[in-house]
């Protein structure tokens, strides 16, 4: 199947129709069986019920790579760690924990000094070295469209000093850059490289044998070498399913072990189910409309006050109650609440008479909004996106839907190389535990990060990024504690959104998988998993 991007026509429920559940529900079914936003159904599901020793997971979206560097969403990055590993991790209760690491000490205000664990070994055999971590810096910080870059202040450099022991340099303080570097996977040296790595080796408890990224499919093995505790199941095998239908059928059949990001329906009528058990916790994420921020001046979504003025026609409660069913919360700053260092900074108010009112004031009336996304970017994401054109209708602005298929070319259109659009449908993980990088990773953008297209969405606000940077630099944690407060503020202030939520994590197995783990970065540790007949 050759993912393509397609419209979907926004009209499908008359202008003055209530927003009620059923009539969401009907949307998002229809989303979900291709008869108006597109063939999903063209792409197979599995087949056959895995063996006593193999577990099989069905993902929503396509893992595209076995790379982290562009190919980021939280289920991949399960699958990713589990082949290579980084120096540190976010374990449970958000705190860092070492991996191919055993030593992690900041030793400075601009320096860390870190010791590789001895014995260290890739799946071949060869050895983990100081090498490998600096090649690896080198290749992350040569791709275009990271949005791991994005959470770096800077990256650092490495200056060796013993077989296994380095220091790590920044020109300023990076208070979290033990944190940051459990997203930086290592792989030898000389197999690396700027692309993303279809395959090859890692250090990790689990090696490919089989790949096929094209359809999303992966094989793993449990690694005869590994330094550490060693995999509990024999083998993973790892499937797109695109369909969510098609995911809870798997399921219950036995077909599928393990699926991810569950819509609030889906779950509802797992739960209870003999042999399925579903599992839920807050989650970091965030889940937004974002603005474009590469519009040009004389715009009108170049104007904060017209990106405030669209808020007001977004009724947020009935999101939350009739499509997302209660699975989510309302954002109420610009990071989610569960992480370090968030706080509130207001809130969405629904107000369709001042949302017309105030683009007539600001001569902005008779919007055309064309919104993008992901199928799969978020649960209920079609359903969503039709209830907003439906509320967008209600204060005369018209929107054209445009949803792109995994493994498709959303990414060019992200970055403003392929073509225009005024509202993306998007996630962010808080995938250090701390408000601070995922204020750098979405508001940090400078104008050379914009050059190559680098920043979240075009949002460069040179007030904000000069903020952010004192902030993350600042030793004191009362100090930082207080200048992240005052940037949130600000960031707020620019209306970046259009509506965002903070979503719970929820994910699916049979009761024949124990030990799961399911963190609030929507991920877990393979490694720990296991299987009883």
């Amino acid at each position: 199947m050759t993912p393509s991007p397609h419209h979907a026509p926004p009209d499908r429920l008359s202008p003055r129709e209530p927003l009620r559940r059923r009539t969401l529900l009907r949307l998002g079914a229809l989303g979900g069986t291709g008869l108006a936003l597109g063939p999903l159904s063209a792409c197979a599901g599995p087949t056959g019920a895995p063996g006593p020793g193999t577990l099989t997971l069905g993902l929503n979206r396509s893992l595209v790579s076995l790379d982290n560097k562009l190919n980021q969403f939280d289920a991949a990055v399960t699958v990713q760690r589990a082949v290579r590993e980084a120096l540190t991790r976010i374990g449970p209760g958000m705190r860092v924990q070492p991996v191919l690491a055993d030593r992690f000490t900041m030793t400075g205000p601009t320096v860390w000094s870190v010791r590789l664990r001895d014995g260290v070994r890739y799946s071949d055999g060869s050895p983990v070295t100081v090498e490998d971590v600096a090649i690896a810096l080198e290749m992350y910080g040569k791709v275009n469209g990271s949005f791991l870059l994005g959470l770096f202040p800077e990256l650092p450099t490495v200056e060796k000093t013993g077989e296994r022991t380095f220091r790590l340099h920044t020109r300023r303080p990076v208070t979290v850059l033990d944190r940051l570097m459990a997203n930086i996977h290592i792989t030898p040296a000389a197999a690396n490289r700027p692309e993303e790595l279809q395959s090859g080796v890692g250090s990790g408890p689990y090696k490919v044998i089989e790949a096929n990224s094209g359809a999303g499919e992966y094989t793993l093995a449990r690694n005869p070498r590994y330094w550490g505790r060693p995999a509990r199941v024999d083998t993973v095998r790892v499937r797109f399913v695109p369909e969510e239908a098609g995911r809870v059928i798997a399921l219950r059949s036995g077909e599928l072990d393990v699926v991810d990001t569950l819509t609030p329906d889906s779950a509802e009528q797992l739960t209870g189910l003999p042999g399925v058990v579903v599992e839920e916790t807050s989650g970091a994420r965030i889940n937004q409309l974002f603005y474009n921020f590469r519009k040009p001046r004389g715009h009108p979504l170049a104007d904060p006050r017209v990106r405030r003025a669209l808020t007001y026609a977004v009724d947020g409660d009935a999101l939350i109650r009739d499509v997302l069913t209660d699975s989510a919360e309302e954002a109420q700053g610009v990071v989610p609440l569960a992480l370090e260092g968030a706080i509130r900074t207001g809130g969405y108010t629904y107000d369709p008479g001042r949302a017309k009112a105030r683009l007539k004031a600001l001569g902005a009336e008779g919007l055309r909004i064309r919104v993008i996304w992901e199928s799969g970017e978020f649960a209920a994401d079609s359903s969503v996106m039709e209830a907003v054109a439906d509320m967008f209708r209600d204060i005369g602005v018209r929107a054209s839907l445009l949803q792109f298929e995994p493994g498709g070319d959303i990414l060019k259109w992200r970055q403003g190389r392929a073509g225009d659009w005024d509202v993306i449908g998007n996630g962010f993980p808080g995938t250090t535990g701390q408000a601070l990088t995922s204020l750098q990773g979405m508001y940090g953008g400078t104008p050379e990060r914009e050059r190559t297209r680098d920043t979240y969405m075009g949002y460069v606000v040179p007030d904000v990024q000069r903020r952010l940077e004192d902030a993350a630099t600042e030793t004191d944690a009362a100090a930082r504690d207080r200048k992240l407060a005052d940037v949130q503020h600000a960031i707020w202030n620019t209306w970046p959104s259009l509506w965002a939520f903070a979503p719970k994590t929820m994910l699916a197995r049979r009761d024949r998988v124990h030990d799961l783990g399911l963190l609030k970065l929507n991920s877990y540790d393979l490694s720990a998993v296991r299987l009883e007949a």
